[in-house]
């Protein structure tokens, strides 16, 4: 077995929580190392929305985080040559009761910049909404989408070529005992080590994490091409978003909304079905999603969760006519009580698990947490 020099850092993972721990990490002026078991990164990290969220993330770290997160993005995307492909995000109430949420939210400081429209108004703004029942749109100027399928090779590579990071894909890392790691092919060191292993719960540090009772978490998407000129004005959501995005759930008002919805949309909630949508370059949208809990997921996909899915796009978004193209699942590992996990197993390493599905949106300011509390 190979021995290899030393680095200051070595990350384990090289999706986006562990890409932007590496590049926290080499801003600082230190040599680092990602080690990957996959080839290339096919996790949650190339399978979500590549959507930037902010409005909506929980109040205190999350959102705090998310703000920073976005701020590196627009740094960090035009030097990788990353396209932001849209901004902004308009979440449309159908339900008085979603009306009171947003309207609840507009008075927090979250909702700064946001703007909460009447309905003539986003029609003027957004003619691709249908708003036929709409009590009002929320604005938010905040988010951005990118292509995250490309995304993340683009930023991998721009890693390499502009800061140096070494990568090392397809080696699975069997031991951690910082500052050794021990992998498939060699044996590495460094100073210091972070663990972004995200939904492999029950691999490095699994003794750590089973107190914190994780769960995986399967969500549903698609990818849908509309009739030709379709353009989105942005990201958009509707209701059911309201009561699964923490920044609006946790408040007050989303009670009635959620006991008015558990009467009209029980299915889509047991489901764990909320809106989003995005749209790529070529026209096509981006649809999804739902959330189911298990130990270990089946690998089995229900075609009516997705019925469900383009219904609620049909009720949103104006569609003459659309075809779905591509169908995939996703995993993510999951938390009852916190967004994400940051343990210490010992002076030198740090173990990063986010634990809500927010990676793209929050990792960013995560990895700045991190070694500033280091």
């Amino acid at each position: 077995m190979e021995t290899h020099p030393t680095f200051d850092v070595i990350v384990v993972g090289a999706g986006i929580v562990g890409l932007a721990h590496a590049y926290t990490a080499a801003r600082r002026g230190l040599k680092v190392c990602v080690v990957e078991r996959d080839a290339a990164c096919v996790g949650a990290s190339i399978r979500n929305f590549g959507f930037i969220t902010v409005t909506g993330q929980g109040a205190g770290d999350t959102w705090r985080r998310a703000r920073r997160a976005r701020e590196v993005w627009g740094e960090v995307a035009p030097r990788a040559g990353i396209e932001a492909v849209h901004h902004g995000l308009y979440l449309t109430a159908f339900r008085p009761q979603a009306l009171a949420v947003l309207e609840e939210f507009m008075g927090t400081e979250m909702g700064e910049a946001c703007e909460l429209l009447g309905v003539a108004e986003a029609a003027r703004r957004a003619p691709a909404l249908q708003l036929e029942g709409a009590q009002g749109v929320l604005y938010s100027p905040h988010e951005m989408r990118v292509e995250s399928r490309t995304a993340i090779g683009l930023l991998t590579q721009w890693l390499a070529e502009a800061h140096g990071v070494v990568f090392r894909f397809g080696e699975a890392v069997l031991e951690v005992a910082t500052p050794r790691v021990r992998t498939a092919r060699a044996v590495l060191h460094a100073e210091r080590v972070v663990v972004c292993t995200h939904s492999d719960i029950h691999g490095l540090f699994a003794e750590r994490l089973a107190p914190h009772g994780l769960r995986l978490c399967l969500l549903h998407m698609l990818r849908v091409m509309p009739e030709p000129g379709l353009r989105l004005p942005g990201s958009v959501m509707a209701d059911l978003s309201l009561v699964r995005y923490r920044g609006y759930s946790d408040l007050p008002a989303a009670a009635a909304l959620r006991e008015q919805l558990q009467r009209e949309e029980a299915e889509s909630l047991a489901n764990g079905i909320h809106l989003i949508v995005v749209q790529s370059a070529d026209g096509s949208l981006v649809v999804g999603d739902s959330h189911h809990y298990s130990a270990a997921p089946q690998p089995f996909a229900d075609e009516r969760v997705d019925d469900l899915i383009l219904r609620h796009l049909r009720d949103t978004v104006k569609l003459q006519a659309c075809r779905v193209t591509e169908r995939w699942v996703g995993i993510y590992p999951s938390s009852a009580t916190t967004d994400c996990l940051i343990d210490r197993p010992d002076d030198a390493t740090r173990l990063v698990i986010v634990t809500s599905g927010t990676g793209a949106s929050t990792a960013f300011g995560i990895a700045e947490d991190t070694f500033g509390a280091w």
